[in-house]
């Protein structure tokens, strides 16, 4: 008749780890069964043969003192699943390792692409940069412009050669007049009030 143990029992009644006795259900060394959702080791007569360790058990309750065979199969059987939970061990670091190894390949890349991204956001917000130093400029240069179509009375009195005081006071009010009446080619700038160096001014001059 069949004997159902715990993996945590069985690994106490070896006196090896859980890692040991899973390994060896992996490997096909120990028979486990599925009840009610659990799992169960299945010792029976030909395991308690085969395992070692349960030999020696079997052996110490039928004998008070055990013999040197059985010390040394015992001994061998904790070695071997001391081995083997040494090699479940090792095949967890090497899992962790791998699980680094990709890991930290994947924050590379990432970095990589937060580099790649940053440089992208740098040279588009160097151009639009020098877009608006350019755009400024040319708004200054337009002002300037603008500023210097502008001149006063005593600029175009000089280049139609009114010289006369008389001639230039008669020629201030006509002037004057033509702002008043809404002539566009007279303006008030920075407060006083110039005409545009573009226009011809015979009209109210004469």
């Amino acid at each position: 008749m069949e004997k159902l143990m715990k993996p945590v029992e069985y690994a106490q009644e070896l006196g090896i780890s859980r890692q040991a006795v899973y390994a060896k259900i992996k490997r096909g060394i120990l028979i486990a069964k599925n009840v009610e959702g659990k799992l169960y080791i299945v010792v029976d007569k030909t395991e308690s043969k085969e395992d070692p360790k349960l030999i020696a058990k079997s052996v110490s309750k039928k004998k008070p003192v055990a013999s040197s065979t059985t010390q040394s199969t015992d001994y061998k059987a904790l070695l071997q699943a001391k081995d083997e939970t040494i090699s479940v061990l090792k095949g967890t670091v090497k899992d962790l390792k791998k699980s680094n190894k990709q890991i930290s390949s994947t924050l590379r890349g990432e970095i990589d692409l937060l580099k790649e991204a940053f440089h992208e956001m740098r040279t588009l917000y160097v151009h639009q940069l020098e877009q608006k130093k350019t755009h400024d400029a040319i708004e200054i240069l337009t002002d300037n412009e603008e500023k210097d179509k502008w001149i006063g009375f005593k600029r175009l009195f000089k280049q139609e050669n009114i010289l006369k005081v008389k001639q230039q006071e008669k020629a201030t009010k006509r002037l004057k007049k033509a702002y008043k009446n809404g002539d566009e080619r007279l303006m008030k700038v920075d407060g006083k009030l110039k005409i545009n160096v573009n226009k011809s001014y015979a009209d109210i001059l004469n």
